[in-house]
């Protein structure tokens, strides 16, 4: 999805690079637009940090500062680390990634109710398409107001193995549809343990934090960090207030403590080759596999790698990962082919899950000279094909999708209303459920549009069909998420 700034009257986009002399400026109108207690913010280039600004308090009753060493949690950036550990193993030849996953597993199993679909991979497991749920115990995650399960620190973490009690269910067939989940991570990581005969927490720091010089890291809550971790914070309506803290259960999902200084080292060493100060922790030619699509639900689309959300900055290939623990938000975006990332975090700020990720893309733009995807106005409309695009569309999600449900509601819906094509979420959000036009966004393609979010502080994304060989359009394409949604009969419409 291309971010958006709200920005002065008359901004226009800038397409030539802006110097690392214009950021703090930069950083300054973003405070302007979303207060935080916190914003630690990173430019990496040729190998290290070369820029970083720290605003605001790390804690507020100390009164702390936040710096480059400030510990922060960083979320579901975690398992763009558990791949890397995946990868690793793949190259020492000791894992296939498309066979079975439970060929590796020991401490627990995937089990499926359908004896007819195919088997989850390691490959479906890296790229969310294993067919496992978002939640295991929905009950419990809600109770806590955490996203994944997770328990009070000071409790004991249950292994895995005793958490889903043997097995772990896998919902819907594997490599037909793409669910978020921290599970396929968490899988993934019993993996690492179980191939490598080594706890996680140990494989991480010794097969990834040590080689990359991320002295100031670790997958546990551990006594040489607590003193510099960060305090989260929720805003309400009397100000911030302090998140209590948990420990999760799916550990290699999303449960890294890092600074702003380790993951840059983390960031130099994605954008090198995967070369870091104590010596390589990938093949480039490994990355490289990462980074590019390997779940698509339409090629016209960027799709997710291995560990990676893919996009494009005004046609240059990048990818990114966010990061959310309640408290805490964070983001990484790299541009791969300018060898160039930004690394963000906030300890408190609202609604930080959608402008983080929308202020780190629109800088990274800015810092390599990338355009806007903005709506064109030099392609007609063609509405000799409206009758055929116009319809119900309902996603090929799990029911339990909250990322999905949370998009797209209980499906699409494709009318004509004050003679423009718009599109609409059946959801109980009004801002969906109003709809966007949709504006055509490619010459040669008549079935690729562009809505306009602008006012929602996310920009511009692209949505696609695709059609049968008769012609007849079968389903819609999401550009934010690998997510499509099937055409289905007038009839059978949820009603509003």
């Amino acid at each position: 999805m291309t971010a958006m700034r709200t920005e002065p009257k008359g901004w226009k986009t800038r397409r030539d690079p802006v110097p690392l002399d214009e950021l703090d400026a930069r950083v300054d109108e973003i405070l302007s637009r979303r207060p935080a207690v916190g914003l630690a913010l990173g430019v990496v280039r040729d190998g290290h940090l070369q820029f970083f600004r720290g605003h605001g308090a790390a804690d507020i009753a100390s009164n702390t500062p936040i710096t480059e060493n400030t510990v922060f949690r960083i979320g579901s950036i975690t398992k763009t680390f558990t791949a890397v550990a995946v990868m690793q193993l793949w190259e020492q030849g000791l894992l296939d990634l498309d066979a079975p996953a439970n060929d590796y597993l020991r401490a627990f199993r995937l089990t499926s109710g359908n004896a007819a679909w195919r088997p989850a991979t390691v490959r479906h497991l890296l790229t969310h398409t294993a067919g496992l749920p978002e939640l295991v115990r929905p009950v419990r995650a809600l109770r806590t107001g955490w996203f994944s399960e997770s328990v009070a620190p000071g409790d004991p973490v249950p292994t895995l193995a005793d958490f889903y009690r043997g097995h772990l269910r896998v919902a819907v067939e594997p490599g037909t549809t793409f669910t978020y989940t921290d599970h396929s991570f968490a899988a993934l990581g019993q993996i690492v343990e179980d191939v490598s005969g080594q706890p996680l927490d140990r494989y991480f720091r010794e097969r990834i934090f040590e080689s990359l010089g991320m002295i100031d890291s670790d997958l546990l809550r551990s006594g040489r960090l607590r003193p510099r971790l960060a305090t989260g914070y929720k805003f309400g309506s009397g100000g911030p207030r302090a998140v209590t803290d948990r420990d999760l259960v799916a550990a290699a999902a999303s449960s890294i403590y890092s600074t702003p200084r380790d993951m840059a080292r983390y960031l130099a060493a994605l954008l090198g080759g995967g070369s870091g100060e104590g010596g390589p922790i990938l093949r480039a030619e490994t990355l490289a596999t990462m980074f590019q699509p390997n779940y698509q639900t339409d090629p016209r689309l960027p799709g997710f790698g291995l560990g990676f959300y893919r996009t494009d900055l005004g046609g240059r290939p990048a990818v990114e990962h966010p990061g959310i623990i309640p408290g805490f938000n964070s983001q990484i975006f790299l541009a791969p082919d300018h060898g160039m990332a930004v690394v963000a975090f906030t300890n408190g700020a609202r609604n930080a899950v959608t402008w983080l990720t929308a202020e780190s893309e629109w800088l990274l733009r800015d810092l390599i000279g990338a355009p806007a995807d903005v709506i064109r106005t030099d392609l007609p409309q063609r509405p000799e094909m409206w009758g055929d695009l116009c319809g119900w569309y309902r996603p090929l999600a799990q029911r339990t999708d909250m990322q999905a449900r949370g998009m797209a509601g209980a499906g699409a819906q494709v009318v004509v209303r004050r003679g423009r094509l718009m599109v609409r979420a059946l959801s109980p959000m009004p801002a969906l459920y109003r709809g966007f036009a949709l504006h055509p966004d490619d010459d040669k393609d008549p079935y690729v549009f562009r809505i306009d979010l602008s006012t929602h502080g996310l920009g511009t994304t692209r949505i696609v069909f695709s059609h049968d060989k008769g012609r007849e359009t079968t389903r819609l394409h999401l550009e934010v998420i690998p997510l499509a949604l099937q055409k289905r009969p007038t009839a059978t419409r949820p009603s509003p």
